[in-house]
Protein backbone atom coordinates (compact mmCIF):
# COMPACT_ATOMS: atom_id res chain seq x y z
CA UNK A 1 0.00 0.00 0.00
CA UNK A 2 2.65 2.40 0.84
CA UNK A 3 4.10 1.90 -2.55
CA UNK A 4 0.94 2.68 -4.24
CA UNK A 5 1.32 6.33 -2.06
CA UNK A 6 4.58 7.23 -2.98
CA UNK A 7 3.63 6.73 -6.63
CA UNK A 8 0.38 8.87 -6.19
CA UNK A 9 2.53 11.72 -4.40
CA UNK A 10 5.81 11.10 -6.65
CA UNK A 11 2.75 12.11 -9.44
CA UNK A 12 1.86 15.23 -7.15
CA UNK A 13 -1.32 13.98 -5.46
CA UNK A 14 -2.01 14.95 -1.77
CA UNK A 15 -2.78 11.67 0.07
CA UNK A 16 -4.45 10.01 2.85
CA UNK A 17 -4.17 7.05 4.08
CA UNK A 18 -4.09 4.40 7.35
CA UNK A 19 -0.42 3.28 7.83
CA UNK A 20 -0.24 0.39 10.37
CA UNK A 21 2.46 -0.64 12.52
CA UNK A 22 3.29 0.75 15.67
CA UNK A 23 7.41 1.98 14.79
CA UNK A 24 5.95 5.84 14.65
CA UNK A 25 4.37 5.82 18.15
CA UNK A 26 3.37 8.79 19.57
CA UNK A 27 3.51 10.73 16.56
CA UNK A 28 1.45 8.07 14.36
CA UNK A 29 -0.79 5.45 16.15
CA UNK A 30 -1.44 2.44 14.08
CA UNK A 31 -4.14 2.90 11.69
CA UNK A 32 -3.75 6.69 12.59
CA UNK A 33 -5.19 8.97 9.13
CA UNK A 34 -2.25 10.69 7.88
CA UNK A 35 -1.89 13.25 4.93
CA UNK A 36 1.19 13.31 2.91
CA UNK A 37 1.68 16.24 0.71
CA UNK A 38 4.41 16.09 -2.29
CA UNK A 39 7.67 16.99 -0.70
CA UNK A 40 10.26 19.27 -1.57
CA UNK A 41 13.19 17.18 -0.26
CA UNK A 42 15.56 20.39 0.24
CA UNK A 43 13.28 22.17 2.31
CA UNK A 44 12.89 18.88 5.26
CA UNK A 45 14.58 18.94 8.62
CA UNK A 46 15.38 16.69 11.64
CA UNK A 47 12.04 15.87 13.14
CA UNK A 48 9.64 15.87 9.88
CA UNK A 49 7.85 13.27 9.23
CA UNK A 50 8.34 11.84 5.22
CA UNK A 51 7.12 9.66 2.89
CA UNK A 52 10.42 7.59 1.71
CA UNK A 53 11.59 4.76 0.14
CA UNK A 54 14.85 3.70 2.15
CA UNK A 55 16.74 0.34 0.94
CA UNK A 56 14.19 -0.81 -1.16
CA UNK A 57 10.75 -0.39 1.34
CA UNK A 58 9.01 2.68 1.57
CA UNK A 59 8.31 4.20 5.39
CA UNK A 60 6.39 6.92 6.58
CA UNK A 61 9.25 7.86 9.32
CA UNK A 62 10.91 10.83 10.74
CA UNK A 63 14.13 12.76 9.15
CA UNK A 64 16.63 12.27 11.70
CA UNK A 65 19.28 13.63 9.77
CA UNK A 66 20.19 16.38 6.61
CA UNK A 67 22.96 15.76 4.43
CA UNK A 68 22.44 19.09 2.27
CA UNK A 69 25.92 18.60 0.51
CA UNK A 70 25.28 14.65 -0.79
CA UNK A 71 21.33 15.59 -1.06
CA UNK A 72 20.03 12.90 1.15
CA UNK A 73 18.27 12.20 4.33
CA UNK A 74 18.26 9.69 7.03
CA UNK A 75 15.21 7.93 7.73
CA UNK A 76 14.48 6.42 11.26
CA UNK A 77 11.15 5.53 13.30
CA UNK A 78 9.84 6.70 16.57
CA UNK A 79 12.34 4.51 18.72
CA UNK A 80 15.22 5.07 17.80
CA UNK A 81 16.16 2.60 14.64
CA UNK A 82 17.99 4.01 11.71
CA UNK A 83 16.37 2.92 8.69
CA UNK A 84 19.17 4.67 6.84
CA UNK A 85 19.97 7.24 4.13
CA UNK A 86 18.63 7.83 1.45
CA UNK A 87 18.63 10.76 -2.05
CA UNK A 88 16.18 13.47 -2.05
CA UNK A 89 14.86 11.55 -5.16
CA UNK A 90 13.26 9.28 -3.11
CA UNK A 91 11.57 11.43 -0.49
CA UNK A 92 8.10 11.50 -1.99
CA UNK A 93 5.98 13.67 0.58
CA UNK A 94 5.74 15.41 3.76
CA UNK A 95 3.40 14.62 6.81
CA UNK A 96 1.26 17.58 6.86
CA UNK A 97 -1.58 16.48 9.47
CA UNK A 98 -2.07 13.17 11.99
CA UNK A 99 -5.78 12.09 12.76
CA UNK A 100 -6.76 16.28 11.40
CA UNK A 101 -4.28 17.69 13.61
CA UNK A 102 -1.33 19.52 11.21
CA UNK A 103 1.91 19.00 12.00
CA UNK A 104 4.18 21.68 12.84
CA UNK A 105 6.70 23.43 10.70
CA UNK A 106 5.57 22.16 7.39
CA UNK A 107 4.98 25.72 5.95
CA UNK A 108 7.16 25.84 2.56
CA UNK A 109 8.15 22.13 2.75
CA UNK A 110 5.31 21.11 0.14
CA UNK A 111 5.62 21.33 -3.77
Amino acid sequence: MLDLMAARVAGGATVQFRPTGNSMTPLIRSRALVTVAPADPAAVEPGDIVLARVAGTVYVHLVSAVDHANRRVQISNNRGHVNGWTGHARVYGLCTAVDGVPRPRTAGKTR
